[in-house]
């Protein structure tokens, strides 16, 4: 059941009307819903059941303190890719045992703070980083343990920009080099081969990218183990699609269905790395109308929300369902949702057919659950908005609303300056 829908003419998180939210809280702020959150989380769980496996959600999606916390109680661990993703992965209670760290440009500080904190894995990303990462581990006479980032080269179908299987891309090591490089690896003293990691992109619609990558990912592993070389997880990466407009994707259940006869034969831990598909749904970003400006062939609808806050439009050119927070029905007006950001490219919506609407009317901007918070900025010195967890009846502030104070947190202005 959708956790954001219509009762009487006025839209509800859960069992509370976002206008309240919006009024307790401000605008724009970001309202998430926690059974929604949980429902797609045990969607992962129940489809890979009897599988060895370990969910570990992507908190480049959401990263927010209390949906991580949330996830963590209910078992799932973390796929980060910088030190700042790890320390609130550890932060929120996710095991370290559950947490795999990926990303082509890890810090030498950032892989010491994963092999203290005594991360799973280590999905590496070029033979520079292998040997960057033994070097490390030698000095702080540990043993890293490792999967090594194969690029199948299958094209996932998706917007380039979160293409990332492709030859072309800078993610990953081309699959037809890997063997020489896992022998590699297997002469470094300080290096641990666990397994194979595997990421083609985001936004994937269909089953079969999903299906081809993995059977080029178990043809590897069958070949690494001909050669003494022993892998035990095939971490198969994420990148599950969601219903933004049009789209179809599968469930779990059926995503597991054609996957796991593949596995069967091979004694592997399968990793998965869900993001957008678990928290893109179970949230939505709720905002003002300013001004209404019009147009002969359209009305710009300002809002108090902007690029800054939503970037995926202006980035991708994606596309956000909009819903007025109270039904009505006015006529449709063909309108542009954009923002107070002093950019051309400042728009949520474009060329869309709303009812109209007036100053003061509240708009979600739905689906906005994951690559929202994650990717705002301060663009043009604006503090960064609330989060609001809503749990049945009640809601709860998970992130406090930045303020000026915040926009100066750190700056120093020089001795000379002040005279």
């Amino acid at each position: 059941m959708h956790a954001f829908k219509y009762k009487n003419s006025e839209l509800y998180a859960e069992d509370v009307p976002v206008r309240k939210i919006a009024e307790a809280v401000g605008t724009p702020v970001y309202i998430y819903s926690h059974d929604t959150l949980l429902r797609h989380f045990n969607a992962y769980r129940e489809a890979f059941n009897g599988q060895p496996h370990t969910i570990c959600f992507a908190l480049k999606a959401n990263s927010n303190l209390a949906i991580l916390r949330l996830l963590a109680r209910n078992g799932c661990g973390a796929d980060v890719v910088s030190g700042g993703e790890l320390h609130l992965a550890l932060k929120a209670g996710i095991p370290s045992g559950k947490i795999v760290y990926a990303g082509v440009g890890k810090t030498e500080n950032e892989i010491a703070q994963a092999l203290k904190a005594g991360i799973l894995m280590f999905n590496i990303e070029s033979s520079d980083e292998m040997l960057a990462i033994n070097e490390i581990a030698g000095r702080m006479k540990k043993k890293a343990p490792i999967a090594l980032r194969v690029n199948p080269d299958i094209d996932p179908e998706t917007h380039p920009y979160i293409s990332t299987g492709l030859k072309e891309s800078k993610f990953g090591i081309p699959i037809e080099e890997a063997l020489e490089h896992y022998q590699l690896a297997r002469k470094l003293p300080n290096l641990n081969v666990l397994g194979i990691h595997k990421h083609i992109g985001s936004q994937i619609t269909t089953i079969r990218p999903f299906v081809d990558a993995l059977q080029k990912v178990i043809s590897l592993a069958k070949t690494l183990r001909s050669h003494g070389i022993a892998i035990d997880y095939i971490d198969m990466g994420g990148g599950l699609g969601i219903p933004y407009r049009n789209e179809h994707p599968p469930h779990p259940s059926e995503l597991s269905k054609a996957i796991l006869p593949l596995m069967k034969d091979g004694n592997f831990n399968l990793i998965l790395e869900p993001g957008r598909s678990i928290s893109g749904n179970a949230g939505v970003l709720v905002t003002k109308v300013l001004y209404i400006k019009k147009h002969p062939q359209k009305e710009f609808v300002i809002i108090d929300g902007g690029m800054n806050d939503l970037i995926r439009p202006s980035l991708y050119n994606a596309y956000h369902n909009v819903l007025p927070v109270k039904k009505n029905n006015r006529k449709k007006v063909v309108s542009d949702l954009v923002g107070p950001i002093c950019e051309s490219g400042d728009f949520l919506a474009k060329n869309r057919e709303l009812n109209k609407v007036s100053r003061g009317d509240l708009l979600a901007v739905m689906s906005a659950g994951a690559y929202g918070f994650t990717m705002s900025s301060n663009y043009n010195s604006r503090p960064r908005v609330a989060e609001v967890l809503v749990k049945g009846r009640e809601f709860f502030v998970i992130r406090e609303r930045e303020t000026y104070s915040d926009l100066i947190r750190g700056s120093r202005i020089p001795e000379f300056l002040k005279q």
